[in-house]
């Protein structure tokens, strides 16, 4: 069973009323909710690979903006934790080594994941028409679904901890939640995708 108490004494720390921290949930809440739209618009109309020239070139520009937009919501998280109390007790060495750990394997699945996947691979080649071959097995996809998101999840866990921060465990929960959402919408309309290639290939 949950802990009630502690929970009400967890967030009693956190000021969800504070600018930098609505901030922060706004940008995390955006980033998955930006390249579902966009990528779905350009599965619909291709008007990104032509403005581009090319559906890879499109490709790369989307994920630059991804990544730019990755960076901004890391800023606004980390300023959130910033400017609001850390826990008492937490403040010690082995929150700190437990989070950087967690960090670690979070930033080892984030790596690998790339890895495997390729820069399109990643940035949601399959919407611009670039499929992969085959479905990848491999570390870290042999160890679980989605190793990107929750791997970057980690990371954000692990950051929080090393800071002793209520605030950044509530906006880890926060990008959990959306990353959730995000594989809701991506994992069919993803699958649909490479249904019909498979369709078309068996149809010739």
């Amino acid at each position: 069973q949950v802990d009630v108490a502690a929970m009400v004494q967890l967030f009693g720390y956190v000021d969800v009323t504070d600018t930098g921290f609505i901030v922060a949930v706004l940008s995390i809440a955006f980033n998955p909710l930006f390249w579902n739209v966009v990528a779905r618009w350009e599965h619909k109309t291709r008007a990104l690979s032509q403005v581009f020239g090319s559906p890879r070139a499109a490709c790369y520009c989307l994920g630059a903006v991804i990544l730019v937009l990755n960076c901004v919501r890391s800023h606004c998280f980390t300023e959130a934790m910033k400017s609001q109390p850390k826990l008492e007790g937490w403040d010690y060495h082995w929150t700190y080594y437990s989070g950087l750990a967690i960090s670690a394997v979070g930033t080892l699945f984030v790596i690998s994941s790339f890895l495997a996947l390729g820069f399109t691979g990643t940035f949601l080649g399959d919407y611009f028409g670039i499929l992969m071959e085959e479905k990848v097995t491999s570390f870290p996809f042999s160890v679980l679904d989605n190793p990107m998101y929750w791997g970057s999840t980690a990371i954000y866990l692990g950051w929080s901890l090393m800071h002793a921060s209520p605030a950044g465990l509530l906006l880890t929960a926060v990008v959990a939640i959306s990353y959730t959402i995000a594989v809701l919408y991506e994992g069919p309309f993803t699958e649909e995708i490479y249904r019909r290639k498979q369709k078309g290939v068996k149809s010739k």
